[in-house]
């Protein structure tokens, strides 16, 4: 089992054992390795689907499903950041569960989840580079790397559990009904 699980946020980089699981996901992983080595500091596609399934969220709402499955859940796999979207790496399978899940939640069309990105079998996806660099900066960045040649990954079901409690930690409650739209208000922040 991986510590990846057991630990929130551990190393901003990749191990060797890690890179290695992310490659294996390409036919030909000992080049997808060569070009890490060649360009440790440069991101690269992956193949999903066969190794790994990755949920892609905005970041946002991404961080707060991983911190929902960090204080209440089981933890995460890998996650990375890239370009603005949160990458939730999953067991191969995922991409084709979740959505359904989703909508027989009903969630999907209430519109407390954003839409989910779920890439399978039959798409790659771009990960942050193996070392931190140009790239951290720009953005791309590990939170979770994979350290080990087989990290503990979740499925559909705890993905949209952390989902649904996402959604609801985001909705606010008040004790106060909502105020008449069309009501005249004043701001008396400004009173003589």
């Amino acid at each position: 089992m991986s510590s990846t699980r057991n630990a929130p946020f551990s190393p901003a980089s990749l191990t060797a054992d890690g890179a290695a699981w992310l490659a294996s996901a390409e036919p030909y992983p000992r080049s997808t390795l060569a070009l890490w080595d060649e360009r440790p500091t440069a991101p690269v596609v992956v193949a999903c689907g066969s190794v790994f399934d990755v949920v892609s969220t905005p970041a946002v709402f991404g961080r707060r499903m991983v911190d929902q499955l960090w204080d209440l859940g089981p933890g995460t796999g890998p996650v990375a950041v890239f370009r603005g979207r949160m990458l939730l790496f999953a067991a191969p399978g995922t991409a084709q569960r979740l959505p359904s899940l989703l909508r027989w939640e009903e969630l999907g069309r209430a519109g407390d989840v954003p839409p989910l990105l779920c890439h399978g079998t039959g798409d790659a996806v771009t990960v942050p580079a193996a070392r931190s660099g140009f790239a951290a900066s720009a953005g791309s960045r590990w939170l979770v790397a994979p350290d080990t040649r087989d990290p503990w990954l979740p499925g559909p079901e705890v993905l949209l559990w952390a989902a649904v409690r996402a959604a609801r930690a985001a909705v606010r409650i008040s004790i106060f009904p909502h105020a008449d739209q069309g009501a005249k208000v004043y701001d008396v922040s400004r009173r003589r």
